[in-house]
């Protein structure tokens, strides 16, 4: 195991962290809206015959506990590494029926108009291809910006309940699956 190089005299030398899965190696930091976050988790998201995407929570201070994840205020980055091709109406159905499974009907439609924007945008990306880097960040100046590639897509999408609720999909009641939220969490 590597360590990092000690920063003042007398330090100890603390291991640095690498984390690789299915072959895709994660950054053990990111910057979002000017903050440093560090890396929380990461988790493999397969079906019954293919694996789709490894994902990575980004947080400004680690957390195992989702309701906790979802209460703190700040910046934010879920991250998603394609190991497949899939196309956008795929994308947009699996989010909307986890945003719906997580929400109530009064709370879907405090998002309604958000969620067509993320939806257009998504639309508008086209064809997640296998080694693409989607990157759902939020920044309480900006909203939630979607990413592919590291290039920005569409407008940012204001409101903290919005990206929370995009969280949920993941990390919320009833998750897309178990897996990926218990190692989101760290788990």
């Amino acid at each position: 195991m590597a360590l990092c190089a000690a920063t003042a005299a007398g330090a100890v030398p603390v291991p640095a962290r690498s984390v690789e899965i299915e072959g895709i190696r994660f950054d053990d930091a990111a910057r979002v809206g000017g903050k440093e976050l560090q890396l929380n988790g990461t988790a493999l998201r397969a079906g019954f015959l293919a694996k789709g995407y490894v994902a990575a929570l980004y947080l400004q201070e680690k957390a195992r506990n989702a309701a906790l994840v979802l209460g703190t205020p700040g910046a934010k980055r879920l991250q998603l590494r394609m190991l497949r091709e899939t196309e956008p109406p795929d994308v947009v159905r699996a989010i909307r029926q986890g945003i719906r499974n997580n929400h109530s009907e009064q709370q879907m439609q405090g998002l309604a108009t958000r969620l067509v924007q993320f939806e257009r945008t998504l639309g508008e990306v086209g064809t997640a291809h296998k080694g693409d880097v989607i990157n759902l960040d939020f920044s309480p100046q900006t909203g939630t910006v979607i990413a592919i590639n590291g290039t920005p897509r569409g407008r940012p999408i204001p409101g903290e309940d919005f990206y929370q609720a995009v969280l949920r999909v993941f990390l919320g009641e009833r998750p897309v699956d178990a897996e990926v939220k218990r190692g989101l969490l760290g788990g």
